[in-house]
């Protein structure tokens, strides 16, 4: 019999997150699951840590090297399990992350997947590994993940997100153009067909960020903050161009009227803080952020 859930483990020279991310994936509180680590990286490192762990996996390395995208597509073109999950080597679980997100798809066949309540966990270097410095919410408060609000902004990272495996016979896999936000373009085409469920309450996942680190200890957040802005536009550019094709230029043509005139209204309100923040919200993403700071700076 298949296994219930894949678990697709992403790492690149990183022996040290990979065996504490198998750890992490053996101490889950179901069973029923199998591993695969795509390594894109040396495979002298990954042989070590699987050795060191003790835990069974299967290795593949994804042709040519091709990146994130690429490692994610091998993963998933591999995994026999009804759900799939992508657990890059940094990050960690909660013992019944998988338990519990696989019920829900268990009890609801509508949801394409389910999301959890997930916290960040700030991290520096300690000698050869790393301590955990502090913990803070990722989108406190959040009840649901819905279309709406994830043209927005990208609202769950690939840790916590279980989802079945047949949807990507339907939607397509990760976009390997993209060098970075393909999770987040991958749940836009989920979102637009399928409802997908959210467990809140306790965080179940556990995003890690190491804002100093470089290098290969670096976080793609950080280390690729360029590409994510970069690949962010292209996908909204690409997705109006399709719109405009169908459509025409009438309802951006509008939107766009209104958003500068609502800068005009900001920047007369406010002066100078007010074309700051409108600076901030042109350079910075996600734009609130950029903006709690900049109202703090002027007080």
């Amino acid at each position: 019999m298949p296994p219930k859930v894949s678990v697709v483990v992403r790492t690149k020279d990183r022996p040290y997150f990979l065996r504490r991310a198998l750890a992490d994936i053996a101490r889950q509180r179901l069973d029923d699951l199998e591993i695969i680590v795509v390594n894109d990286g040396d495979r002298s490192m990954v042989d070590v840590a699987l050795s060191d762990s003790g835990v069974s996996a299967a290795v593949i390395e994804p042709p040519g090297r091709g990146g994130r995208c690429a490692a994610a597509n091998a993963g998933i073109r591999a995994a026999a399990g009804e759900y799939v999950v992508l657990h890059d080597d940094d990050d960690l679980w909660h013992p019944d992350f998988l338990a519990k997100t696989s019920a829900v798809l268990d009890a609801s066949p509508e949801d394409a997947g389910v999301m959890v309540a997930t916290e960040i966990v700030y991290e520096r270097q300690d000698g050869d590994g790393w301590t955990e410095t502090g913990r803070a919410p990722f989108w406190e408060g959040m009840t649901g993940v819905t279309f709406t609000s994830l043209l927005e902004v990208n609202r769950a990272v690939p840790i916590s997100f279980l989802y079945r495996r047949s949807l990507h016979d339907d939607v397509g896999f990760y976009d390997e153009t993209l060098d970075a936000v393909e999770d987040w373009e991958f749940y836009l085409r989920v979102a637009a067909r399928y409802p997908i469920a959210f467990l809140g309450g306790t965080p179940l996942a556990y995003w890690t960020q190491r804002p100093d680190a470089k290098g290969a200890a670096g976080n793609s957040m950080f280390e690729l903050a360029s590409q994510h802005d970069r690949d962010d536009l292209e996908v909204r550019d690409r997705e109006l161009r399709r719109w405009v094709e169908a459509n025409g230029p009438g309802l951006p043509l509008y939107i766009a009227r209104l958003h500068r005139d609502a800068e005009r209204r900001l920047m007369a309100r406010f002066g100078d803080l007010g074309a700051e923040i409108v600076r901030g919200v042109h350079e910075s993403h996600p734009i609130w952020r950029r903006i709690r700071r900049l109202a703090r700076r002027h007080r």
